[in-house]
């Protein structure tokens, strides 16, 4: 009870005390010359209330500076950390940023973190995934099997002409008439040929229409006669009877065209063995549509080079469907050339009967869609064999479908090589030789 009586007796005195300071502050304020008697019975009549301050963003005035906080050395290098992830308060940085101007120990720390940093989050391309598409159907067939499905052969084709369309999508009047040079390699020099986005997707739905004209669908040349089959003249031909320049409103019958395609050889069921016509030479349904697949990536990424756009290469299932069709191209290619004179036949041809294995080349492909195959160099009609390996040469994937569309000159190529060096350079040049306008 004795402490209790004490802490009550402190208590009056505060009340007291506090009591006679607000009279004496009662007084000062109403004489304005401080002359309170301190008995409490000031007679002041001004508001003893403060009245609230302005702030400086409401008076326009710019923000002080944060005044850096005063921080031993073992603390400011503990923050270094959280200094780099822009996780320190506006004091906390201001310290640490006032430090590394004095201390080159932590400015070289400093450094090494915030290049750390820029490691944790890559930046990501604002386009899709180009397999994106392909996931999406995947999931969907899985729980709803399509009735009618596209065979395996054609999906690249599908999946191609889709993604050049979502890039066309929001062409603007300017991007139609942008120029594009398209590029291939002929008689062993580069070869090109000026037009337009317009001009390309017009020539890919006339030779696209070379597939059409198989399935029974209509041609788009319809009246116009072309001097014969190959692509080129075929496009040459629509050009020239073209009133005007191609414009956006050749997109429509070109993803018509893809789209009548794309359902017609679902409806088919055929195994892709149909013979299409490509002027000089044929190719099965199944082979064309890959080639058709091929093409539409190669000149979509012409066309977004031309406009300044990102594009990324087919997802890695099709992109090896593309190198298979191009490595089993290559003997007939390099058998065309040897008979021009183009190619020589080597110092020791090993010349055998059809389908017995033969001198060969591994050709290793790296990265998306790689693999490995074995190229017979002396005939066409030979087998690849390991036991005749003569040459290795290896690629990154999309840098051989650059050489094999004639965007890389064969001399220039990264390839990394071993072996028959005369074998190597046939087998490079035959690749750049399968481009074509």
């Amino acid at each position: 009870m004795k402490a209790y009586d004490e802490d009550d007796g402190n208590d009056e005195q505060d009340t007291q005390d506090a009591r006679e300071t607000r009279d004496r502050q009662g007084n000062d304020g109403d004489a304005g010359t401080g002359t309170g008697t301190g008995t409490g019975t000031g007679t002041g009549t001004e508001a003893r209330i403060p009245l609230p301050r302005a702030s400086v963003e409401d008076g326009g005035r710019a923000l002080p500076d944060p005044a850096p906080a005063a921080l031993e050395h073992q603390v400011l290098t503990s923050l270094l950390g959280a200094w780099a992830l822009a996780a320190c308060s506006a004091q906390e940085a201001a310290a640490v940023e006032a430090h590394l101007g004095e201390c080159d120990a932590c400015a070289d720390e400093a450094l090494r973190l915030r290049e750390a940093v820029t490691l944790l989050q890559r930046p990501e391309s604002l386009d899709l995934d180009p397999a994106l598409r392909t996931r999406v159907l995947d999931g969907c067939l899985e729980r709803r099997p399509p009735r009618i499905p596209v065979p395996e052969w054609a999906a690249p084709y599908d999946a191609e002409t889709a993604r050049l369309d979502a890039l066309l999508q929001d062409f603007g009047d300017a991007e139609w008439h942008a120029p594009v040079r398209l590029r291939w390699f002929e008689d062993d020099g580069a070869a090109s040929r000026r037009t337009t986005v317009a001009g390309v997707i017009a020539h890919l739905m006339t030779v696209d229409g070379t597939v059409a004209a198989a399935l029974g669908l209509d041609d788009p040349l319809g009246e116009i006669t072309a001097p014969g089959q190959a692509p080129a003249a075929r496009t040459e031909a629509y050009w020239r009877a073209s009133h005007y320049p191609p414009t956006r409103a050749v997109r429509a019958p070109w993803r018509e065209q893809s789209h009548d395609i794309v359902r017609t050889v679902a409806f088919t069921g055929d195994s892709g063995g149909m013979p299409v016509s490509y002027g000089d030479f044929e190719l099965p349904l199944r082979d064309a549509m890959l080639d058709r697949a091929f093409e539409c990536w190669v000149h979509a990424e012409d066309i977004a080079e031309a406009v300044d756009y990102p594009y990324e290469p087919p997802s890695a299932r099709h992109l090896n469907g593309m190198i298979d069709l191009a490595a089993r191209m290559l003997p007939g290619v390099l058998a065309a050339r040897r008979r021009a004179g183009l190619a020589a036949p080597g110092d020791r041809p090993h010349l055998v009967a059809a389908g017995e294995p033969g001198r060969s080349l591994r050709l290793e492909i790296e990265g998306s869609g790689g693999g490995e195959w074995l190229i017979p160099l002396d005939s066409p009609g030979a087998v690849g064999s390991a036991d005749h390996e003569v040459a290795h040469v290896a690629l990154d994937g999309v840098e051989f479908c650059r050489l094999a569309a004639g965007h890389v000159p064969p001399a220039e190529a990264a390839a990394g090589q071993v072996g028959d060096r005369e074998a190597i350079r046939d087998v490079l040049f035959a690749a750049a030789c399968l481009s074509r306008m």
